[in-house]
């Protein structure tokens, strides 16, 4: 996030794209929620659904599943053609203007209602121009914008936006992603990506390698970004990975295509997994780490505003169950390594040494601070709003992006959209949600959600069991008649093994940063004879 979840009471309005908010991020969802109802701040919606916000949206706007970029370049079509846009800041902050400009020309309100599949095209410059009012605006988004093989550019249109409208480096406005688990930017900002050390620092940089073979005293470093998970299980289906090393995370369930990820497990030839539960990945495994949950051990996060928060032990590891950290120490040892940390206090101290943004961050601090990186310094405060008097690459970047459409579209034989996501009660693959006795009772088993002109033409009753098929797989889910999905749109949550969303998923990737395209593909729906 550029800016901060406690400046959500100092915007004047919101635009929510691709975001489940008040499922999938309660917290601040009803923040939002809360300013929208009481404070009568505008919110404008896009969301194939019809979500919980959009019932207080100014204006809701039921997309097809990945025509975000359609309907971004549409409002700023609107905003440049009536001379909307913040002109001081696009000229003192911004280039790239004029290609942007030339771009936008096509996106008239009717093309873009043509792509999108919305009927109401005079909202489209109605909600651009109260877009325009509002200062200032923020805008929310998550995997709704990113998990498509076009999420890079989906993510610069929504900056685009913000940039035409002066909306970066002011309190109450910015680009606000909202993270899928309390870690996730905590992660990313350590290196868990294969293309960056800590602090993104590529890799394929000379002196950064330079300099972690002196920090970490080794020899060697590859200069090499290596592969992203997607492309492992590809690698490993083609016998070109022999072991795996799944820490945390159940790729059986949360990785598009399960049938090829399955597949490329069963060729490991070593498979290690390290988790709190014995998951369905855990299943497929040579050998299972058993690891402490969080209420059993010591750390940090680093939430979705960047903000570094510490995790204290609440209850002793049950078993054998031990620190994720000791797990790895001990088996970098037997590799040869010379780590020593005795606390997960020693290991931050590295992490202040080597992450620049985090230098200026220590466990005494964050008990009693809220500090958000970037801080540089001991007696920097850190950083609650980014970008406020330059961007960090000097001057913001606009970029011209064209609409292209998803990996799979429908034809005669799958002539159904699907899209993916959460529901309230569960959390991603189900591994701490389903084992918790009340919220597994409040939603037991899986569903396909569909609108009722759908479930007429296909003849199905709310509650029946049907069959949903893609080219990748098929399962049989319980339909769930709901006027939320828009007309040909499905909804299925990817909680459930026994009716796993992700057996269908079409695991295509954004070219740049090789996220999967988890929120549309192809389907067809049919009725399960006697």
């Amino acid at each position: 996030m550029t800016n901060s979840i406690r400046e959500i009471p100092q915007s004047t309005g919101f635009l929510v794209i691709g975001s489940n908010t008040t499922e999938n991020h309660p917290v601040i969802g009803s923040m939002i929620k809360n300013e929208v109802q009481n404070n009568k701040k505008k919110l404008i919606v896009v969301d194939p659904r019809k979500i919980e916000l959009a019932k207080f949206a100014d204006y809701h706007f039921a997309i097809k599943p990945g025509t975000n970029i359609a309907i971004l370049n549409g409002f700023m079509h609107v905003i440049l053609k009536e001379g909307l846009y913040d002109k001081e800041f696009v000229e003192k902050r911004c280039e790239g203007f004029e290609e942007l400009k030339k771009t936008l020309e096509k996106y008239t309100p009717e093309y873009v209602a043509n792509i999108c599949g919305l009927d109401n095209v005079d909202d489209i410059a109605k909600a651009a121009r109260l877009m325009a009012e509002l200062k200032p605006m923020a805008l929310y988004y998550s995997m709704g914008i990113t998990q498509f093989v076009s999420g890079v550019n989906g993510v610069k249109s929504t900056a685009n936006l913000q940039m035409l409208l002066g909306n970066m480096g002011v309190a109450g406005g910015g680009v606000n992603p909202l993270r899928g688990q309390n870690n996730v930017q905590g992660a990313c900002d350590m290196g868990a990506l294969p293309v960056s050390y800590p602090a993104y620092q590529p890799v394929a940089n000379e002196d950064n390698k330079k300099k972690f073979e002196a920090s970490w005293s080794v020899k060697q470093l590859s200069m090499k970004p290596g592969l992203t998970l997607v492309e492992m299980m590809n690698a490993a289906h083609a016998g070109e990975v022999k072991a795996m090393y799944i820490m945390g995370e159940n790729p059986v369930m949360s990785d598009p295509n399960q049938q090829h990820v399955i597949e490329s497990l069963q060729e490991m030839e070593l498979l290690v997994v390290q988790d709190i539960f014995l998951t369905e990945t855990a299943q497929y495994a040579h050998v299972v780490l058993p690891s402490c949950a969080f209420i059993e051990k010591e750390g940090t996060v680093t939430n979705t505003e960047r903000r570094v928060q510490p995790m204290h032990r609440v209850l002793k590891a049950k078993g054998s169950a031990k620190d994720d950290w000791w797990i790895t120490m001990q088996i970098a040892r037997r590799m040869g390594a010379d780590w020593d940390y005795e606390e997960p206090k020693d290991i931050f101290k590295e992490i202040a040494k080597v992450t620049p943004s985090y230098a200026g961050i220590s466990y005494k601090r964050i008990e009693k601070e809220l500090i958000q990186w970037p801080c540089p310094t001991k007696d920097h405060p850190g950083t609650q709003l980014l970008h406020k008097d330059s961007f960090s690459r000097g001057k913001g970047l606009l970029t011209a992006i064209e609409y292209t459409p998803p990996f799979e579209e429908t034809d005669r034989e799958y002539p159904v959209i699907l899209t993916t996501g959460r529901i309230l009660e569960h959390f991603h693959s189900g591994t701490m949600t389903r084992n918790s006795k009340v919220l597994d009772e409040t939603v037991r088993e899986g569903f396909v959600e569909m609108n009722p002109n759908d479930a007429s033409n296909f003849n199905i009753s709310d509650g029946e069991l049907v069959s949903v098929s893609t080219r990748r797989g098929s399962i049989r889910i319980k339909a769930k008649i709901a006027k939320r999905s828009k007309p040909n749109v499905v909804f299925i949550p990817f909680h459930f093994y026994e009716s796993c969303a992700n057996r269908l998923t079409v695991d295509s990737l954004d070219p740049v940063c090789k996220i999967p395209e988890y929120k549309v593909c192809a389907c067809k729906i049919e009725k399960i004879s006697a």
